[in-house]
């Protein structure tokens, strides 16, 4: 059984991660197309109500005071993070989906010219989901005010033209598929995040 936090005892963030099961070994191929020794399986950790609340309210802290009044993040992985963060913060939670392969808000969603949004995201290795909603709020006269995610695997290299902060930062190696060491020892490749690659 998970132990649940108390007000007296805050576990690492690292220590949540594991305690969760959510940092996995094997072969993986990652969203981006590229293959990993690891893979951080963030819905392994946010299935945990405790413990997405506690991750929520630390990466609130750091955007604590901006005029924040949306956070924003992509489906699937962003919409815990995003409702977390937003009820830390006492703003609303927005998400975003692709529809026909485009990043898009729906669902009645809209975003204010000027409007100071918080894009969010469990884990990025190259940010493309993440670009791609800074896109939307962009084009809808919206202000990205900063990109928060759970955890950070491009090694903070990253640049989305707004301050990147994360939980957790991990530099997890990974190969092009015709240089993953994995395939080549014939180990077969398995695809554990939410979308299609």
């Amino acid at each position: 059984m998970i132990g649940k936090m108390t007000e007296n005892k805050t576990l690492d963030v690292l220590e949540i991660f594991k305690q969760s099961g959510a940092l996995l070994q094997g072969h993986f191929r990652l969203t981006s197309g590229k293959h990993s020794v690891q893979y951080m399986q963030c819905a392994q950790v946010l299935q945990y109500p405790h413990f997405a609340a506690q991750l929520g309210a630390k990466l609130a802290q750091v955007w604590q005071g901006q005029g924040i009044r949306t956070v924003i993040g992509p489906a699937m992985g962003g919409i815990i993070v995003a409702h977390e963060v937003a009820g830390a913060l006492g703003v609303r939670a927005l998400f975003t989906e692709r529809e026909n392969g485009v990043m898009s808000l729906r669902r009645g969603f809209s975003l204010s010219p000027g409007e100071k949004v918080l894009v969010v995201e469990d884990v990025i290795t190259t940010g493309g989901s993440v670009r791609e909603v800074v896109t939307v709020v962009q084009e809808l006269g919206a202000v990205p005010v900063g990109v928060g995610v759970l955890v950070d695997r491009s090694g903070g290299k990253e640049n989305f033209g707004v301050p990147l902060k994360s939980l957790l930062q991990l530099n997890i190696e990974a190969f092009e598929p015709e240089q993953c060491p994995l395939c080549s020892e014939g180990i077969p490749v398995v695809k554990p995040g939410s979308r299609v690659v």
